[in-house]
Parts: C-alpha cells; structure tokens; sequence
C-alpha cells in the first residue's frame, strides 16, 4: 500500500470525527444555515488561513538537508497561497459584515490552539508534520466546499462574491490534493510516515474543535436549503 493511500485508511477514524461536527451535519445534512454561522466560519477561516504562507516557510526552512527535494514543491504551494487570507475578508464584506473587524479580532480558542500546534509540530517534532495539516484541511475542502457553497448561498441569497473562499478552495484544492499524493509517496522513512499520520490525526480533532465552537443555526432563524442539496451531502458523507 502506498504512504498516501495508509495515511487515508489511517486516519478514517478521526475524519469521520471531523465530520460529525454538529454544524456539518446540519449544513450538508439537513441545509440548516445562517448568516451569523457563515461569517462565524469566514471569521475562523481568515484566522488560520493568514498562517497558512507563515506556515508553509517556517516548515520550509526547517526541512533537514535529505528532505531538500521539497523545497519547489513548497515554494509553489507558497506562491499559490498567497493572499488567500483576503479572499475571506471580501467574502465577509460580501456578506455585510465588518471585514477590518475580523482583521484586527481575535480567533477562537479551538483556531488559536489548531495554530499553535501546527507551529509547534515544525519546531519542535518534525517539519514534515505539516503535511498533516495539508492532508486535514486541503482534504476536508474537497470533500464539502463546493457542496456547503451551494447548500449555502441559496437559502441566504448571497452573491457569488462571498463564496470566493469555498468555491476557489473546493476547485484548488482537488489539484493540490493529487500532487500532495504524489509528495507523499515519496516519502519513505517510517519515522517521518509516522510522525504525519500522528500529525493529521490531531489535525483532524482540532479542526473538529474549530466546527463545534461555532454557533448553530436556531430553528426559528435557520433556512432550509431544497432535499436536492441535502442528497448530494449525503453522496460527500458517505
């Protein structure tokens, strides 16, 4: 079995986790949605993805020199990063909110605490830990989205502006998650395997961490979105 194909059956378990997050459920699921639940998750968004390039260079720099083949591979997934923090802020104004707010704000503790780990793997375990990250949140894009874009914008009537985040992510991330693939398989020190398996396990809790503190759609308040959009949600479920 290929590294990446392990690193997809070894961490089933905690992605099923990530995925019974309340609002998960309730947005694929049932087309629960509300204008403060999405720009609750914009706001988070914008807090972990301003990292994300931050990140990206401090694992660069700490790769150990047999490890230098990534260092394209890393510079490109840099340059594609770039300014995807600002998407969010104008998804934000798209949807009527305070975009220099959120800027300037403070990112939950769940966020806060993803961040600091993602960080403290590089320094502290091994850089290659970060692909862990990569494998929770590129993955996780992928597979919701697209569908929680569409779930979404309907029954809120926002425009297309304030989906730029999810829907470029949703189309982005399915090239990145075929050349992450690839990097993967490359890498063949059991330790190193190990360390990104551990990595993307507690990635996947702590992103779950991040969808559980955000606040749920009230049923007085929350719009339903058409049974279509909740049978496609189940076909990303299953």
């Amino acid at each position: 079995m290929s590294f990446h194909n392990r690193l997809l059956n070894d961490t089933a378990h905690a992605r099923l986790g990530l995925l019974a997050a309340p609002i998960i459920q309730g947005v694929l699921l049932r087309g629960e949605v509300s204008l403060p639940s999405y720009i609750a998750f914009l706001t988070e968004a914008y807090h972990h993805v301003k990292h994300t390039v931050p990140l990206l260079r401090a694992a660069k720099a700490a790769l150990p020199a047999h490890h230098a083949w990534l260092n394209d591979a890393m510079d490109e997934y840099i340059e594609e990063e770039i300014g995807h923090d600002e998407w969010i802020l104008n998804d934000i104004r798209a949807c009527g909110a305070d975009a220099e707010a959120v800027r300037h704000g403070q990112p939950s503790h769940a966020t806060e605490v993803m961040v600091a780990y993602a960080y403290d793997t590089i320094a502290r375990r091994n850089p290659l830990g970060f692909f862990g990250m990569v494998h929770v949140l590129e993955g996780t894009s992928v597979a919701l989205a697209l569908q929680a874009a569409d779930a979404i914008q309907k029954p809120l009537g926002l425009p297309d502006s304030a989906f730029s985040y999810l829907r470029s992510h949703g189309t982005l991330d399915q090239e990145h998650t075929a050349h992450f693939a690839l990097l993967m398989d490359q890498i063949d020190d059991p330790a190193d395997q190990a360390d990104i398996v551990h990595a993307a396990r507690a990635f996947f809790k702590l992103y779950g961490d991040v969808f559980r503190g955000l606040p749920l759609p009230q049923s007085s308040t929350a719009t339903t979105a058409s049974s279509k959009a909740t049978h496609e949600a189940q076909g990303v479920l299953a």
